[in-house]
Order: structure tokens, then sequence, then C-alpha cells
């Protein structure tokens, strides 16, 4: 059936073929507007497609199968396409890039906003706290009249308490003495503080303290001018105490730590040397 088909074809080509020449050489009068100018291209390129089958028919023996003649257009027509597709494409991603870094962004501020929130909640927190905690007892008033006064230094209260004694005043004395010694037990004139303490306490008959003061005065055998009589009073207070044993062992050491001792306080040792009866 494909055979006859062919045969009319190719016999049709032939008189297209032969009177193709004549045709073009047929002057014509007016010039070919642009409508009759695709026509011609048109059928021209349907006379080389005939012409392509025809050939080939002869060559290969085989049935050809005709190809639409408008394939280069939808060829086109699809490139366009696809090039359309691929803009679209390249603006949807452009798009999603957009709208991924705005996502960013917005979660970059819903952080940072986060934080001020905690941040405020927790100054909300502790302005509750404080305002709920128990306002502090208020100081109770101080009378001026309760306020004890101020300490004395160290140098008025010695100079106070030989201000009594040098008055008479040995009961004055002994306690001024007596204090001074209990507020500043290490202070540098502590010492002489316990010797002329010792000394009101001999006025006033109580020996046992007395000799306890002396002890403390002369303890390191200070090279000072009071140190021999302190020594001197601490034998008599201990031969009133009925120690004339101690009262000789403290004039030995009266002798061999202060060997020129005033010659008042050498005749006092002397004569309390008599009294406890010491040896030599």
């Amino acid at each position: 059936m494909k055979l006859p088909r062919l045969r009319v074809a190719a016999t049709a080509i032939a008189l297209v073929l032969v009177a193709g020449p004549a045709l073009s050489q047929t002057p014509m009068d007016d010039p070919l507007d642009a409508r009759d100018a695709k026509r011609v291209d048109r059928m021209e390129k349907v006379v080389r497609e005939l012409r392509s089958i025809v050939f080939q028919m002869k060559d290969t023996g085989k049935p050809v199968v005709v190809q639409p003649a408008d394939t280069d257009a939808r060829m086109q027509e699809l490139a366009n396409r696809v090039g359309d597709l691929e803009q679209s494409l390249t603006r949807i991603n452009g798009a999603l890039d957009s709208t991924a870094h705005e996502l960013d962004e917005a979660r970059k501020a819903n952080a940072e906003l986060a934080a001020q929130i905690k941040a405020l909640n927790d100054r909300l927190a502790a302005a509750e706290q404080k305002a709920a905690a128990p306002a502090a007892p208020a100081a109770p008033a101080v009378d001026d009249a309760d306020v004890p006064p101020p300490k004395a230094s160290a140098s008025d209260a010695f100079s106070k308490a030989r201000e009594l004694m040098l008055a008479g005043d040995y009961d004055g004395a002994e306690s001024a003495f007596g204090a001074y010694v209990h507020d500043y037990p290490d202070g540098a004139r502590t010492p002489e503080a316990r010797y002329w303490w010792g000394k009101t306490l001999t006025a006033k008959g109580d020996n046992a303290r007395a000799a306890s003061a002396y002890i403390g005065a002369i303890r390191g055998w200070p090279k000072t001018g009071w140190a021999p009589d302190a020594v001197a009073e601490l034998a008599r207070s201990l031969v009133a105490l009925k120690k004339p044993d101690d009262a000789c062992a403290a004039l030995g050491e009266l002798h061999k730590r202060y060997p020129k001792a005033p010659a008042a306080v050498t005749a006092r040792a002397t004569t309390t040397s008599r009294q406890a009866k010491c040896a030599g």
C-alpha cells in the first residue's frame, strides 16, 4: 500500500522538478508581498523534504517515515520553554535564598528578644523579692547619758594616777594604777605602774597584793631608776608576810643586779636583811 503512494509522490516531485525551472523563468509583473514570500519558502521547504525522501528511498529501499515539516519550529518552541523554565527556576531560587536570609534574621531577633524578656523578668523578680523582704528594724535611739565617756590615753591615765598619789590620795591612786595595769597590760610604762601600784598597796598595808605588784614590776630586772627600790620594797613585803627566806633571796639579787643602787635604798635593804636574819 505504501509503494503506490510513494510512486505518486515521486511522480509529483518529478513534475515539480520539471515545472520548477519553467516557473522560475516566468516573469512576474508585481513583486511578492511578505505573506506570499513566506508561502514560497514553505513550498521550497516541502520540495526539499520530498526530494530527500525520494533519494533516501532509492538508496535504502526501506520505507521512509515522513517527519512534520514544522519540527524546527517545535524544537525552537521547546527550547524557548526550557529557557523560560530556567529563568523561572533562577527567580525561585533567588526568592528562596532571600526568604532563608529573612528567616535567619527573624530567628536572631527572636533570640535577642527572648534574652531581653528573661533579663526583665529576672529584674522584676528581684524587685518583688526586695519589696517582700521585711524591713530591717531601726536602731534603737541611744541616750547621750548612756554613752560611756571616751577612754583616756595611756599617758593621760598614768599622769592622773601619779597626781592622785602625790596628793596623798592613796585609795584613788591605788584604783587608778590598778586600772592602768588592767587596761594596758603590755604598755611601755606598765612595769612602772605596777611599782607605784605596789607602793599604794604597801601604804594601805596590803602586803600580799603589794608583793605581787612588785614581782610584776621587776620581771626581767629592768635597768630603771625605780627598779632597785622595787626590789627592796618586795623584800619588806615578804618579811611582813613571814617569808624571810624569800626576802633574803630578793635582797641578794638586789646587790647583784643593782650594785649602784641609791644609798637610801641600800640602807633600807640592810635594815630588812637584819629583820629577815639573812646570812652574811
